[in-house]
């Protein structure tokens, strides 16, 4: 059998950059979401982040403190960089010792690491929010855990809310359940008056759809759209936040094309 060479040489993927990311366990959004927002010349490659940890908190802590033994599942493989696709892991990690994490990977493995969170804070700072709405899927602890962060990083939260309806006492995992939705459906009950931006914290809760479909205006984000656009920055990828720019158009396009019923039939 003759083996015939790619006519420029070299793997055939990844050609406008090679992306990983690490979602936690069960969720099913962030690879889902990346598929849409990423150009298609730029390669996705995916490890878990794993816990055994019963208590939804500890699982979430686990997942950024032990980013090593997650980033060992890549063997030998070393992307362009790495996002952290876990919004609330930074919301109950101290910052220190994150900080520390994440440093000690990148000096060893020799790539730059973006966490959702960090991903969030560049955008909003790009685009000048400091007013914001939080719409967010978790139970009220981690609720209160996320007001707190933003808080602290300096944002005035005008608005906080809940998306879903999560007991206080659920388990993070119910999230995966919840749809676009219930993310329309919170936005839609908030007064958006002095707001600079819509944030739509967690990776789980799927946004795209929603976010695609709002009119030119008021600006929202979520953290799979912030973490793929920060991502994409570093590698050249295009603007996927200005919804003017062409990596921006293409996106919502493929959005549509994989979420609209009568385009998704088979």
């Amino acid at each position: 059998m003759t083996i015939v060479e790619p006519a420029s040489g070299g793997y055939d993927y990844g050609r406008g950059g090679r992306i990983a990311i690490g979602t936690p366990q069960a969720n099913p959004t962030v690879e889902s979401e990346f598929a849409i927002l990423l150009p298609p010349a730029v390669s996705l490659t995916v490890t878990r982040l794993t816990s055994t940890a019963p208590a939804a908190s500890d699982r979430l802590r686990e997942y950024l403190l032990g980013l090593a033994d997650s980033l060992a599942t890549f063997d030998t493989f070393r992307p362009d960089a790495f996002g952290f696709a876990c919004t609330a892991s930074s919301y109950l990690v101290d910052a220190a010792q994150a900080r520390s994490v994440i440093a000690a990977c990148e000096d060893r493995l020799g790539y730059a690491i973006v966490t959702a969170a960090d991903a969030v804070d560049r955008a909003l700072r790009h685009i000048g929010a400091r007013r914001i709405a939080l719409l967010s899927p978790y139970p009220a602890p981690l609720a209160e855990a996320a007001t707190e962060y933003w808080r602290g990083r300096g944002y005035d939260l005008a608005v906080v809310a809940a998306a879903g309806d999560l007991a206080p006492d659920a388990d993070t995992r119910g999230i995966y359940a919840l749809g676009s939705d219930a993310a329309a459906a919170a936005l839609a009950r908030i007064d958006l008056a002095g707001v600079d931006a819509v944030l739509l914290s967690g990776t789980g809760m799927p946004s795209l759809p929603l976010i695609a479909a709002a009119p030119v205006g008021m600006p929202i984000l979520s953290s799979n759209l912030c973490l793929a656009a920060g991502l994409c920055a570093r590698i050249g990828g295009g603007d996927l936040l200005d919804p003017t720019s062409p990596a921006s158009q293409a996106w919502h396009a493929r959005c549509v094309a994989a979420t609209d019923p009568e385009r998704t039939k088979i």
